[in-house]
C-alpha cells in the first residue's frame, strides 16, 4: 500500500506553496490504516512513543504508521501525539505537538457574521488568542486574507520559516486559522503570505491586541487580561448620562508628551494616573480626550498613522496598564474619549497596505483609495469585512477599555469623493454626485451600533464642511453623531482675537456670525492640537500686544469660549500659556509655572470650569436656542459684546459682558432680565488672574430703566480686555429686610461714552 503523499504534494509542501496542509499532514486514514505525517524542517529525527518516524525521501516530511491493534492506532484520529525530535541547530532532543491534528476552531456562525460584516466582537475571533484545546495549551491564530495561495505564522519560534506553520484555509470566507501548541504570551509573530502572484510578504496581524515597541513591527501574543475593574458606579451612571444638558469640558491630551522623564522616556499609564488625574481634577475638566493611542510606527504622526488598530501603543505600557489608567479616571469622575482614525491608514509595507499583495483594506482604485495630500490610503467602506474591522474596533475600545466615546478624525475627508482632489481625479457616485455613499452608510451604522450597545457613550465628528445633520438622528436623515466640532467658531474667533484691538471693530461679525448656525448641530467648541502646530503659534503666541496684553487677551478669549453655547475643548499647554508650539518629541514647558502670569492662568481655567459646571445656565441649553440671547452684539465701534445664558430655571440667568479693547468702560449700562440684583462671580481682569483688578464689587442693583430691548438694566464697569460673568439674584431670594424694590429705583442714568 502506498502511504506517502503524491510527489506533487511533497514538492509543494517543501516549496511552501501548498494551499491546504491539513490535506496530508496530521492523521489520515488510508484503507484500514492510519497514517501520521509531520513536516518539520528543523528536525533531524522524530519519534512518537520512542518509535521513529520515517523521513520521506528528498523532503522534510516524516511519516508514521501505528500498529492497528495498538492503543495509538485505535485512537489515532482523536489524539495529539507529543513529538520528540532532534533539533538540527542545537543537537538537542526537544518536544512539540504538531498543529495539524486539531479540528477547525472557528464556528460557522462566526464565519458567516464576519462575511456579512456583522460580527460585533470580531477581535475575539480573529487575531491571536491563548487557549486550551483538548488539554493542549497553545495559541489560536486567525486572519482574513482572501485570494492568496498560502498564509503562515512565522516568528523566532520557527526560525521565520513560512513552510513550518502554514494555516488552514476556511474556503470562500478568506479566513485562515491555525492552533499552534506550546506558544506562550509574549512571543512575537507575523503572517507570511504567498500572494496569488507568487510573491512572499510579511504582515503584522490587523487584529493584534499587543505589539512590540517601535521600531519593531511585530505583533505580540497577548496574555489574557487579569485586570479587575473598579468603576462600576461610573459605568452605571454613564448609561443615564444626559450629555446634552450637562457640562462637558474636555482636556485634549497627547499622552506621550504631556510629561516626560528627565531622560525623555515616556510616562507609563500608571505614572500618568498618579500625576495627570489630580492635575485634570484641579483644572475642573469633566473629560480627557486622548490623541490616538493605537499602535503607530512614527512618533511624528501623533498617532494618526495607525498600524495596529487593536493594539494600544507599547510606548506607554501594557493593555492592562491602560485599563488601570481609565479605571482611575472613572473613579475620579473623569471620562475618557479617544481620537479614532477610520478615515485613512499609512502605506507601511508591514501593516494594512496591500495586505494580500493587492488592495484589500483600501479601495483598489486610487481615485477612491488614496489621499494624495497625506500619502495615506482610504478604507474600502463598501466591503463587508473592512466595515466590520472598523466598527468592531470602535466597540473594542469601549468594551475592553471602558472608554466613554470617540472623536472621529477627518470625517469630511470620508464624506466627499472629491475631497482635496482636482477635477478628473475622483469618481462620482452612482447618482453622479460627490458624496461618498459607502462612507455615509458606514458612519451611520457606526453610530447606530455604538449608541445601541453603549448608552451614554459619545461620538464626536471632526467635520469642517456644511454637510447637514452630522449630529442629528439617523431616522431624521442625519449621520447619528452625538456632537460635531464647531470649526467655524474656532476659525472666526481665533482670527478675531489675533487682531490688534484697534482693528477689531471692523470684524465684529467674526464673533457674532456663529449664531447664524449655532443650533443646526450639537457643537463642541474646539481649541485643539491642530491650532498650535505647523507655524500657527501657540494660543498665547497668537495674542497681540505686549506681555500683559497677551495674557489679558488670552484670558478674555477663554472666557468667550465658556460664554458661547457649546461644549468646551482645550489642548494641553493652553491652560498655562505655553509660548512655544506643541512638539510631540518633548514634554510641555512646565518650567513656565515658575512665573506668576502662567501660574494664575491655570487658576482662571479652573474657575471657568467651576462656573460652567455649577451654573445650569451655562450648560443646560448648549444646543438649544432657548438658552441664549444677545443683549448687544452691535457695539462694534467699542468692540463690546454682551449676552444672556439661561437654564431650565429661567430665574437664574447669567449675564456676560466682554470688552475686546484695552479701554475700561465705566458706568456702562446693560439691559438685563428682571431680578433683584446681579453679582459678579468671575472677572478675567481680577488680580487673582494677573489682571488690573478693575471690576464690580458688591451687588449691581437692577433698575427699572428699559435698555437694549430689556425692561430693566444695570450699570457696571467693564474692565479692559476682559470678560465679566454676572449671576442674577432673584427677588424671591432676597431677605425681606433688603427687598426695597430696587428694581424701581429712579437713580439717574449715566450713559457711557
Amino acid at each position: 500500500m502506498n502511504t506517502s503523499p503524491s510527489m506533487s504534494e511533497l514538492q509543494r509542501l517543501q516549496a511552501g506553496t501548498h494551499h491546504d496542509p491539513f490535506h496530508f499532514l496530521g492523521w489520515h486514514q488510508e484503507g484500514i490504516t492510519w497514517v501520521f505525517r509531520a513536516f518539520m524542517p528543523s528536525a533531524e529525527k522524530i519519534e512518537i512513543d520512542q518509535q521513529p518516524l520515517q523521513r520521506l525521501e528528498g523532503s522534510d516530511c516524516f511519516s508514521f504508521i501505528p500498529e492497528a491493534s495498538s492503543e495509538l492506532g485505535k485512537a489515532a484520529p482523536y489524539i495529539h501525539p507529543k513529538l520528540r525530535y532532534l533539533d538540527k541547530k542545537t543537537g538537542q532532543w526537544l518536544e512539540t505537538v504538531t498543529p495539524y491534528t486539531f479540528e477547525p476552531q472557528l464556528g460557522e456562525i462566526d464565519l458567516h457574521l464576519l462575511g456579512e460584516g456583522n460580527h460585533r466582537q470580531a477581535w475575539k475571533v480573529l487575531g491571536a488568542h491563548l487557549k486550551e484545546i483538548n488539554g493542549v495549551q497553545g495559541c489560536l491564530f486567525a486572519v482574513w486574507a482572501p485570494g492568496v495561495q498560502r498564509v503562515s505564522i512565522v516568528g523566532n519560534f520557527n526560525d521565520w520559516d513560512g513552510r513550518r506553520y502554514p494555516m488552514r484555509s476556511r474556503g470562500e470566507t478568506g479566513i485562515w486559522e491555525l492552533f499552534v501548541p506550546d506558544l506562550p504570551a509574549g512571543e512575537g509573530y507575523k503572517y507570511e503570505i504567498l500572494t496569488r502572484f507568487g510573491s512572499l510578504i510579511r504582515k503584522a496581524d490587523p487584529y493584534a491586541q499587543q505589539m512590540f515597541l517601535r521600531p519593531e513591527t511585530l505583533a505580540c501574543i497577548p496574555a489574557p487580561s487579569q485586570y479587575v475593574w473598579q468603576d462600576q458606579t461610573w459605568m452605571q451612571q454613564r448609561e443615564q448620562f444626559d450629555w446634552q444638558h450637562q457640562p462637558l469640558s474636555i482636556y485634549e491630551l497627547h499622552a506621550g508628551s504631556w510629561k516626560r522623564h528627565a531622560d525623555n522616556r515616556f510616562y507609563s499609564w500608571r505614572e500618568l494616573a498618579d500625576t495627570l488625574i489630580p492635575y485634570v481634577n484641579n483644572l475642573g475638566y469633566t473629560h480627557i480626550e486622548l490623541l490616538p493611542i493605537s499602535e503607530h510606527p512614527l512618533d511624528q504622526s501623533w498617532g494618526y498613522q495607525v498600524s495596529g488598530y487593536y493594539a494600544p501603543t507599547a510606548r506607554l505600557g501594557s493593555p492592562d496598564e491602560l485599563r488601570y489608567f481609565v479605571d482611575c479616571c472613572h473613579q475620579n469622575n473623569i471620562g475618557i474619549l479617544l481620537d479614532w482614525v477610520p478615515a485613512h491608514f499609512p502605506k507601511d509595507d508591514f501593516a494594512l497596505a496591500r495586505f494580500t499583495g493587492e488592495a484589500l483594506y483600501e479601495h483598489a482604485d486610487p481615485r477612491k483609495g488614496e489621499h494624495q495630500d497625506w500619502g495615506t490610503l482610504i478604507f474600502d467602506y463598501g466591503r463587508n469585512e473592512v466595515r466590520n474591522f472598523l466598527i468592531a474596533n470602535a466597540l473594542y475600545w469601549m468594551e475592553e477599555f471602558h472608554l466613554d466615546g470617540l472623536r472621529v478624525d477627518a470625517v469630511a475627508s470620508m464624506l466627499y469623493l472629491d475631497y482635496s482632489r482636482p477635477a478628473g481625479q475622483w469618481i462620482p457616485n452612482q447618482y453622479g454626485g460627490r458624496e461618498n455613499l459607502e462612507a455615509v452608510a458606514f458612519l451611520r451604522e457606526l453610530n447606530l451600533v455604538v449608541h445601541a450597545q453603549f448608552p451614554g457613550v459619545l461620538t464626536i465628528a471632526e467635520e469642517s464642511t456644511t454637510w447637514p445633520a452630522v449630529s442629528r438622528p439617523i431616522e431624521l436623515g442625519g449621520l447619528g453623531f452625538s456632537m460635531k466640532w464647531n470649526m467655524g467658531w474656532m476659525n472666526d474667533s481665533l482670527s478675531y482675537i489675533a487682531l490688534d484691538p484697534l482693528y477689531r471693530k471692523y470684524h465684529q461679525n467674526k464673533l457674532t456670525f456663529s449664531q447664524m448656525y449655532a443650533w443646526t448641530e450639537n457643537f463642541v467648541l474646539p481649541l485643539s492640537h491642530d491650532e498650535v502646530v505647523h507655524m500657527k503659534r501657540s494660543m498665547l503666541g497668537k495674542m497681540p500686544g505686549d506681555y500683559w496684553q497677551r495674557f489679558a487677551n488670552l484670558r478674555l478669549f477663554y472666557a468667550w469660549q465658556y460664554a458661547h453655547p457649546g461644549k468646551k475643548l482645550l489642548f494641553m499647554g493652553g491652560e498655562f500659556g505655553q509660548w512655544l508650539e506643541w512638539n510631540e518629541a518633548v514634554e510641555l514647558d512646565w518650567g513656565l509655572l515658575n512665573f506668576p502670569a502662567h501660574q494664575v492662568l491655570g487658576k482662571l481655567i479652573s474657575d471657568l470650569n467651576s462656573v460652567y459646571r455649577n451654573n445650569p445656565a451655562l450648560h443646560q441649553f448648549d444646543h438649544d436656542p432657548q438658552g441664549f440671547r444677545w443683549i448687544d452684539c452691535d457695539d462694534a465701534e467699542r468692540s463690546l459684546l454682551s449676552l444672556v445664558r439661561y437654564g431650565k430655571d429661567r430665574q437664574h440667568p447669567l449675564v456676560i459682558a466682554l470688552n475686546f479693547t484695552p479701554v475700561p468702560r465705566s458706568f456702562y449700562r446693560l439691559g438685563v432680565p428682571p431680578a433683584y440684583a446681579y453679582q459678579e462671580i468671575l472677572n478675567t481682569d481680577s488680580e487673582y488672574y494677573g489682571g488690573s483688578n478693575c471690576g464690580n464689587a458688591g451687588k449691581l442693583i437692577v433698575q427699572n430703566h428699559p435698555h437694549m430691548s430689556f425692561e430693566h438694566s444695570i450699570e457696571l464697569t467693564l474692565p479692559p480686555l476682559a470678560a465679566v460673568f454676572l449671576q442674577a439674584i432673584p427677588e424671591a431670594e432676597v431677605p425681606a429686610s433688603s427687598a426695597a424694590s430696587p428694581a424701581l429705583s429712579k437713580k439717574p442714568i449715566r450713559e457711557t461714552d
